[in-house]
């Protein structure tokens, strides 16, 4: 049997999604002249083609299915990556010179999305083979170990976050494999020295690109008064900065939209804010638009579906016997996480916006598909909590 909890927990939370995108996408059908159910409509397709594939998955048998499906998602979508700077504009969008989403006919998907689930595979199928057995390591041995992963962690980031200037998503990556480092073993020398290279690596992504640059600035704009208030006057004033543009803009109308809310929220279909005051809400910006609407009750419901498929994944992770199926679950369950915490400090002004899709709720066929890839996976390895300590599988004929 799958786990029919997470089960009911990812339908719930999808078919909220619909709810808030119809809701939350009135200015964007308005100011573009599009019908009525243009986004929504999408939105169904999406979420339609996720629960079938979360059944088709959840029913085949992991011991055949598991790591053929992971390595192919893993080799096909890191070889998409890599051509896409090499791929004419007619079949990859080119915004600000990133190319993030790549047209297969009448549709378009993001290959980074389904690229975590693959790279989760990958260090769950390869840590297993290479890394759980060894003992006692030094901290060379861990590093010539951990090596071949860090390699290839660095070509992601230079295809994510170079390339397709997208240092959230590499964000997101880089906080999963620190974590699984530790799940496999890694000791806390190494797990700190990883910690202090990733900070240093994540300044440079920062300085050497100036939108980035201007983000932070526009997103200190917004948090330094109580912050430089608390400091001598020589120090406040040499720290102060008065870029208030964009970015800025986005978070004090993320705010107002949240603080509008109030408890009980405004009620569905009544937020303001989504109305051209905050661009993005049903996608980047759609925690706010659910805390306008539905208010801190809503947040709470949010926040409840997120920890409770969060904690069945662990609590599947840590029945599994097989390691690769465990850690594959334990990736997983920190991908969604951190992609949610994430989001929650940007659009509450804690750290600048990311671009990070709220997991499950936000608009958006790729992120929709890439998650019930990833769950429809750990739903067919929580069949095998099942299986009696004789390795007798009751999976038959799949």
């Amino acid at each position: 049997m799958i786990d029919k909890t997470l089960y009911i927990f990812v339908v719930v939370a999808m078919f909220f999604s619909l709810v808030m995108v119809f809701s939350l996408s009135t200015y964007p059908v308005l100011y573009n002249e599009y019908p009525v159910y243009h986004f929504l409509i999408r939105q169904i397709v999406a979420v339609s083609i996720g629960f079938l594939m979360i059944m088709v998955l959840s029913r085949l048998n992991p011991d055949k299915w598991f790591n053929k499906i992971g390595l192919s998602v893993f080799l096909l979508f890191f070889i998409i990556m890599i051509a896409m700077p090499l791929l004419p504009t007619s079949m990859v969008s080119d915004t600000g010179g990133a190319k993030r989403w790549i047209g297969f006919g009448f549709f378009k998907i993001t290959p980074v999305e389904f690229f975590k689930v693959g790279f989760v595979f990958f260090l769950a199928w390869s840590f297993s083979r290479k890394i759980l057995h060894r003992q006692n390591m030094t901290f060379s041995e861990e590093f010539a170990a951990y090596l071949p992963y860090l390699i290839v962690f660095m070509i992601s980031t230079v295809l994510i976050a170079v390339l397709q200037k997208d240092l959230g998503q590499t964000m997101v990556l880089a906080a999963t494999l620190m974590v699984m480092f530790i799940f496999a073993g890694s000791s806390l020398k190494f797990f700190l020295s990883l910690i202090g290279t990733g900070f240093v690596g994540l300044i440079i992504l920062i300085k050497t690109a100036p939108h980035r640059v201007q983000r932070v600035m526009e997103w200190w704009a917004t948090v330094q008064d109580p912050i430089l208030s608390a400091l001598p006057s020589d120090l406040s004033n040499s720290l102060r900065v008065d870029a208030i543009a964009k970015e800025s803009y986005q978070v004090s109308n993320s705010l107002n939209a949240i603080n509008h809310g109030g408890f009980f929220g405004t009620g569905l279909g009544n937020g303001q804010f989504k109305l051209g005051y905050l661009s993005d809400v049903h996608t980047d910006f759609a925690l706010a638009g659910v805390a306008e609407e539905f208010g801190f009750i809503g947040l709470v419901f949010v926040l409840i579906l997120m920890l409770t498929i969060i904690f069945r994944i662990f609590k599947i992770a840590s029945k599994l016997k097989n390691p690769v199926y465990s850690l594959f679950c334990i990736g997983v369950a920190l991908l969604i996480g951190f992609a949610f915490i994430i989001n929650s400090f940007g659009i509450a002004g804690v750290t600048p916006v990311k671009g990070i899709a709220v997991p499950f709720l936000s608009y958006g066929g790729s992120q929709i598909l890439s998650l019930s890839l990833a769950i429809g996976m750990v739903l067919m390895v929580s069949k095998k909590i099942s299986v009696k300590e004789e390795n007798i599988n009751p999976i038959k004929g799949e």
